[in-house]
């Protein structure tokens, strides 16, 4: 593990525990996402950094109310909800994957997915939404299009996505090589990743 990402892990719980970025001070009227952009092969890292988080924020400011989402257990969880985890598991073993993302994408249409993740996140109740899990999700799941509709349902509450790629302001890539999708309305947490 690099000493950029070290320092870098280690600057995210004071920043994101201050009361400036807890009440989105200096960002104008934008919305409070943030993405922490790290390598890719970082990941098992970062997770560990996410663990970290979610124990040692409670320890650190008692009264921060924190909800962290996993995108791939929040999938899991629909699918469940709705009947199809398993009937998923037979098609995509009989049909291949393919014919399984066409299936499962209305299901998991980020217009729909919206509602669903903003019921997880509870913003009302909470003072900061944690997301990760982003490269478990894809293709499932094009994380840009999720935080294009959320802007309207996470009201005041940051929100900080853990993304395995790059974020220069203006485009998510994932993992460093998908085809970049433009998503302009976040800030990045903690800059200086590394190119991936």
């Amino acid at each position: 593990m690099s000493e950029q990402l070290t320092d870098r892990l280690n600057a995210i719980l004071p920043r994101i525990t201050s009361d400036e970025f807890l009440s989105s001070s200096g960002i104008g009227n934008e919305i409070g996402f943030y993405v922490f952009e790290y390598e890719p092969e970082d990941e098992l890292r970062v997770r560990q950094h996410i663990a970290f988080l979610t124990d040692h924020i409670p320890k650190q400011k008692p009264t921060l109310r924190v909800k962290h989402i996993n995108l791939l257990d929040l999938i899991v969880d629909h699918l469940k909800s709705r009947n199809l985890l398993e009937r998923s598991f037979n098609m995509q073993r009989e049909k291949g994957d393919q014919h399984l993302l066409k299936v499962l994408e209305p299901v998991l249409d980020a217009e729909k997915l919206a509602p669903v993740f903003a019921q997880a996140a509870d913003p009302e109740h909470h003072d900061l939404v944690l997301v990760s899990g982003v490269g478990s999700v894809f293709p499932l799941l094009r994380t840009h299009n999720l935080l294009n509709n959320l802007h309207s349902r996470m009201g005041k509450t940051p929100l900080v996505m853990f993304y395995p790629g790059r974020y220069d302001g203006k485009f998510l890539r994932l993992f460093g090589k998908v085809k970049p999708s433009p998503y302009y309305r976040a800030f990045q947490l903690i800059s200086g990743a590394s190119p991936c």
